[in-house]
């Protein structure tokens, strides 16, 4: 029993110093011309997750809620493009805080590809965080609202990506 203590606090230790280079990259979205325009709720799909221990990808399905009411969904993939991930039946929901300078409701304006740092460790119950920026043009960044949600087993850190298309 100590040692599974053991394991899980070092577990966590890795994933608290992989998402150290987050901290600055927070600090300059939350600084840039932008403000807060909403939420986005995103859920793995079960039993979707390809690991290859230094690149895995899983299906999202995202929901946005703005500020003003009006709701679009969203589907696409997640993962981390370049560290490590060794998981096993992880189901994951990430909430970030969505930040714009110009949104537009109902043009999807989520869709499109974000990159950050992020990281999680999961022994039965897990926490993880992802800071991420992009959306093409739109320069929209994703921030996290609170530590991510997660079941299974594993951990996780490294350059990790969104990617998000309109689910009509």
């Amino acid at each position: 029993m100590a040692s599974m203590r053991n394991s899980v606090k070092y577990v966590l230790g890795i994933a608290l110093i992989a998402t150290a280079p987050m901290v600055p990259m927070q600090a300059s979205a939350e600084t840039s011309a932008g403000a807060r325009i909403g939420a986005l709720t995103c859920k793995t799909v079960p039993d979707s997750g390809v690991s290859l221990i230094v690149h895995s990808t899983e299906n999202v399905t995202c929901e946005f809620k703005s500020t003003s009411g009006d709701v679009e969904d969203y589907k696409g993939e997640t993962g981390v493009g370049l560290g490590f991930d060794i998981s096993y039946d992880r189901n994951t929901t990430m909430v970030y805080a969505v930040i714009s300078a110009d949104y537009k409701a109902g043009d999807y304006q989520l869709a499109g590809k974000y990159f950050g740092a992020g990281g999680s460790a999961t022994a039965g119950v897990g926490v993880g965080a992802q800071a991420l920026i992009g959306g093409g043009k739109k320069n929209i960044s994703l921030q996290p609202v609170a530590v991510s949600g997660s079941e299974g087993a594993g951990v996780s850190a490294g350059i990790t990506y969104l990617y998000l298309e309109p689910d009509k």
